[in-house]
């Protein structure tokens, strides 16, 4: 019998889970430099934009490693879902999912494809929520950087305020064409994985003219 506050949370006994939290102890060196990151850049399609009810329809991800996009790694999946896709077709166009997985298999598969690495994703907060929820991990070790974040500091200074500036100049849209990213694909989680990862890069070339050259760096800019 337990009683609360004396009752000890209970671990999470899937193999798997354990090995991607396992693995999340080992710490990247402050002053590892960029070029030798590795980054998952992903990106979730979903039923609606409230963690708490709705659902990931589509996932898609791929890495970046020695400052180059790898596309052999890119990773694309549709977990099974009993809700129903609804308004948000208008947005991302899924009406049907080929090869739906269960979520079980959902998350052995996107664990130990995330590993250790950065993630990465445009308002990636909101992706987080969604895998928690989708892998029953109540919090992502993973380092996180949010590219529409990341512009703004890059853009505006360390210390800009989202209070101080339009945000629609940050969509994913408005980044891409102020970069020159051709924007193909959009609203599907595999295409704005490839487009996020791209502006990523771009990202961190300006960062690493501005003297930003090591993981420590990256993380505090």
């Amino acid at each position: 019998m337990s009683w609360w506050p004396f009752s000890k949370k209970k671990e999470d006994s899937r193999t798997f889970v354990q090995e991607f939290l396992e693995q999340s102890k080992v710490k990247t060196p402050g002053i590892r430099s960029i070029q030798q990151l590795s980054f998952v850049v992903l990106d979730t399609e979903t039923t609606g934009l409230n963690p708490a009810k709705d659902h990931i329809l589509s996932f898609g991800a791929v890495k970046i490693e020695e400052g180059k996009i790898r596309i052999n790694s890119s990773l694309e999946l549709y977990p099974e879902s009993d809700r129903e896709i609804g308004k948000s077709a208008e947005i991302h166009g899924i009406t049907q999912r080929p090869e739906t997985i269960s979520q079980e298999e959902f998350s052995r598969t996107l664990l130990p494809y995330l590993g250790n690495s950065i993630l990465v994703g445009q308002h990636i907060h909101f992706d987080k929520s969604m895998l928690e929820k989708i892998t029953g991990i109540p919090s992502f070790p993973n380092p996180m950087i949010d590219t529409a974040n990341f512009a703004l500091r890059l853009e505006k200074g360390p210390q800009a305020n989202w209070n101080h500036v339009n945000s629609k100049d940050y969509s994913l849209d408005q980044l891409c064409e102020r970069y020159g990213i051709q924007t193909e694909d959009r609203h599907t989680a595999s295409g704005d994985a490839f487009l996020t990862a791209q502006l990523f890069l771009k990202l961190l070339k300006i960062a690493q003219s501005k003297g930003i050259q090591t993981y420590g760096e990256l993380i505090k800019s």
